[in-house]
């Protein structure tokens, strides 16, 4: 349950880092739009070049853990893709670093998400080198702190 609040806490928080850029779409009745965000996958193949452009987080990973005398942890990592399109690719790649930078900016200055799940470090991005044009792919991996689970103990035991 945890990881699905902190995808939707996230969603949020990324729509909220994003209203105000606007980006090149295929629509020519309409030429630009906010990205969309998605959480986990698209939802039917064809949007993947239909529905362009789009922000997608995805769960990827979690850990629980103990280390001897210190109180129990857990970690989630997201990975976040932010799907451009432009015909003209240097705007197309510009637009996908803007895009995934100013949620690495905003992420770096608030460092919690819905109150409880905080940023931890590294935070990696990368814009992808394959040329797909007219699109273009940036994605971000972080990884968080979220709330662990706390084992029930029998007193009676």
């Amino acid at each position: 349950m945890t990881p699905v609040i902190l995808l939707e806490e996230l969603k949020k928080f990324v729509e909220e880092s994003t209203k105000n850029i606007l980006l090149e779409t295929k629509n020519k009745e309409k030429n630009c739009e906010r990205a969309k965000v998605i959480l986990g996958n698209l939802p039917r193949k064809e949007a993947e070049t239909n529905d362009v452009p789009y922000i997608i987080l995805k769960f990827l990973t979690g850990q629980d853990l103990q280390k001897a005398g210190a109180p129990t942890e857990a970690k989630a990592k997201i990975r976040i893709l932010a799907v451009t399109y432009s015909e003209d690719r240097s705007k197309g790649y510009i637009d996908a670093l803007n895009v995934i930078t100013k949620i690495r900016f905003d992420l770096l200055m608030k460092r919690v998400v819905g109150k409880c799940f905080k940023l931890d470090l590294p935070v990696e991005y990368i814009v992808y080198e394959e040329d797909i044009s007219p699109y273009t792919i940036a994605e971000m991996v972080c990884n968080f702190d979220i709330p662990p689970i706390e084992q029930e103990v029998n007193k009676w035991l």
